[in-house]
């Protein structure tokens, strides 16, 4: 950058004496400013590096929810609490309406399981330090229908469920060992 310069007023005699004192000047000037602009970058280098562990943690952690909690809640939900409530329920209205409880949380499941099945190879891409396409738009589409979930199940379906469930104290011990005998770890016997 320097050497070009110089030639340059080497070539025009009359900046002759202006040449040996500015051009290389101005150069050493503008190496300054690409030197301080990279320093800046460089200067966010320990932030960025902490965001991208906090990504890489915060992927683990919702790889390990998706495969350990989620559906084995929604499982337990599935093949243990509905059936429970819907055989508990007083036949009429009180059974219609906890069939179709059941049917929207079951369906909502299934659509919260497709959506983390479309966002989970960019998860693990991040998982992995990895670059990875993770739509913003999705993630918030899944952290809302889940929440939404949650919620009519938390104000809706778990207090009628509770009401249901308590009328005979058998109904709620025997869901209570059906949960407990399905997350007993399994011991192998020896035969």
């Amino acid at each position: 950058m320097i050497v070009n310069h110089t030639i340059h007023q080497r070539a025009n005699p009359s900046n002759e004496k202006s040449a040996s004192l500015d051009v290389p000047l101005a150069g050493f000037s503008q190496c300054h400013l690409g030197i301080l602009s990279q320093l800046q970058a460089f200067e966010q280098l320990p932030a960025l590096q902490a965001a991208a562990a906090q990504a890489c943690t915060v992927a683990h952690h919702t790889l390990d929810l998706f495969k350990f909690a989620v559906g084995g809640h929604h499982a337990d939900e599935e093949n243990e609490l509905f059936p429970a409530v819907l055989r508990s329920a007083t036949p009429g209205a009180e059974a219609q309406r906890v069939q179709a409880m059941v049917q929207r949380l079951t369906a909502e499941h299934r659509e919260i399981e497709s959506c983390w099945k479309k966002l989970a190879p960019a998860v693990k891409a991040a998982a992995q330090s990895r670059p990875g396409d993770l739509d913003p738009a999705a993630v918030h589409d899944l952290v809302q229908r889940y929440t939404a979930h949650a919620l009519f199940e938390e104000q809706e379906f778990l207090p009628l469920a509770e009401t249901i469930l308590s009328r005979n104290g058998n109904h709620m011990a025997a869901l209570g060992l059906s949960l407990h005998l399905r997350h007993a770890p399994q011991v192998v016997g020896h035969v």
